[in-house]
């Protein structure tokens, strides 16, 4: 039987470790995606740092060379034509009037762990079994619904390696009698974000910001 998850990027899930699970939200206006910032960035999709001290999508549909800095789950911006503030669970990457910041809601947390769905079958559970700790990247990590504002993101797993500079580890999988057919696509993969912009140890890539004087 098929299973019934769809694309739907990034889903928070808890957090690996003993910590509190504040489901890793930044719950502050730290980031901001830039005013004239033309790419949408979907709800669910990874987000990266960039030099002028904002976040904008990733830079391919496989997640890029750049840290993730998290996921995004949404904007606050005031509206061009109304003057009004808007809330949005996506950002369409037009409609923000320029004399107001575009607020950005970051998934930040090096630890928190994630649910996205495979692109394809994983084969069986006992294939799944021995994947497990090796990394992958994105099917793709820049497309979305506009009708939804949901990201279509899904974990490629025909890349699934050893490789440390794929995106994401994954911990395991979902226990869901719903997506339970490891042999058709949309299992839901628990992940964690590997190279994180906020880790202690995180890699610094080309086009991130500088840490020099912090």
């Amino acid at each position: 039987m098929a299973n019934i998850n769809g694309s739907f990027g990034l889903r928070p899930l808890n957090k690996l470790g003993s910590g509190a699970n504040s489901t890793g939200g930044s719950g502050y206006t730290l980031y901001e995606i830039a005013n004239g910032e033309t790419d949408k960035i979907y709800h669910g999709a990874p987000v990266v740092p960039v030099a002028g001290g904002h976040v904008e999508p990733v830079g391919a549909a496989a997640g890029g060379t750049v840290s993730l800095a998290g996921v995004f789950q949404g904007c606050e911006y005031v509206d061009s034509t109304t003057g009004k503030t808007i809330w949005k669970n996506y950002w369409p990457g037009s409609g923000a009037d320029s004399n107001h910041p575009v607020k950005a809601f970051i998934i930040d947390d090096p630890m928190q762990l994630f649910v996205i769905a495979t692109d394809a079958t994983w084969t069986s559970k006992a294939t799944a079994r021995a994947d497990t700790f090796l990394n992958a990247n994105f099917s793709t990590a820049t497309t979305g619904t506009d009708s939804t504002g949901i990201s279509l993101g899904r974990l490629a797993v025909s890349t699934l390696a050893t490789t440390a500079a794929l995106h994401m580890r994954v911990m395991g999988w979902v226990d869901d009698p719903e997506n339970a057919d490891f042999s058709a696509a949309g299992i839901g993969v628990i992940v964690r974000l590997n190279n994180h912009f906020n880790a202690p140890n995180g890699s610094i890539a080309a086009g991130t910001p500088s840490t020099t004087g912090v």
